[in-house]
């Protein structure tokens, strides 16, 4: 991948342990609605722009106030875009940042609680918040926001903890075993 195009697109292969069998199981962008402000910040620069044509030779006031509320928005929507959160059959982790990245993750072995939580605007558009908690005291990743879909991604980090055989496991007792004294 080229320099320039680090800046562009979150590249997460190369923080994957391939050699060592690490592959990813689900990578997760940010909710739509992290973008929702921001684009309608650039919807609300069309007129300001169509402004210019009856501003007459004023038409730079209408330029000094659209071009930095345009740069600010796609700046914010390209923020959220590059904010990748990924879960992998060994750890989880998250990628965020544009000019400087900050990488933060957390081995499953280390994964002690997940709790979701999802608020009133969640529940109606489908987002939610994570909150791993972990024997460390202090975690560089710990909040992880505007998860879609959190209950299957919750479920898929469950799945692949158990999968890894971190977690026991208990086969359920069937009445006809509990008869027989099985």
């Amino acid at each position: 991948m080229g320099l320039l195009t680090r800046f562009v697109e979150p590249d997460i292969d190369r923080h994957l342990l391939t050699q060592e069998g690490e592959y990813v199981i689900d990578e997760v962008t940010k909710h739509w609605v992290t973008i929702l402000g921001p684009t309608l910040g650039v919807v609300a620069c069309i007129p300001i722009f169509l402004a210019m044509i009856w501003l007459g030779p004023w038409f730079w006031l209408s330029f000094v106030v659209g071009v930095p509320l345009l740069v600010f928005c796609l700046v914010r929507i390209h923020v959220e875009y590059m904010d990748r959160f990924v879960v992998t059959n060994m750890r989880v982790f998250r990628v965020h940042g544009v000019l400087s990245q900050h990488l933060a993750t957390m081995p499953m072995t280390r994964i002690l609680d997940i709790s979701v939580f999802q608020p009133f605007l969640g529940r109606l558009v489908g987002y939610g918040h994570f909150t791993f908690e972990s024997a460390a005291q202090d975690q560089g990743l710990r909040d992880i926001r505007f998860v879609p879909d959190p209950e299957g991604r919750d479920l898929t980090i469950q799945r692949t903890i158990q999968r890894a055989g971190l977690r026991a496991s208990f086969s359920r007792q069937t009445d006809d075993d509990a008869q027989d004294g099985n």
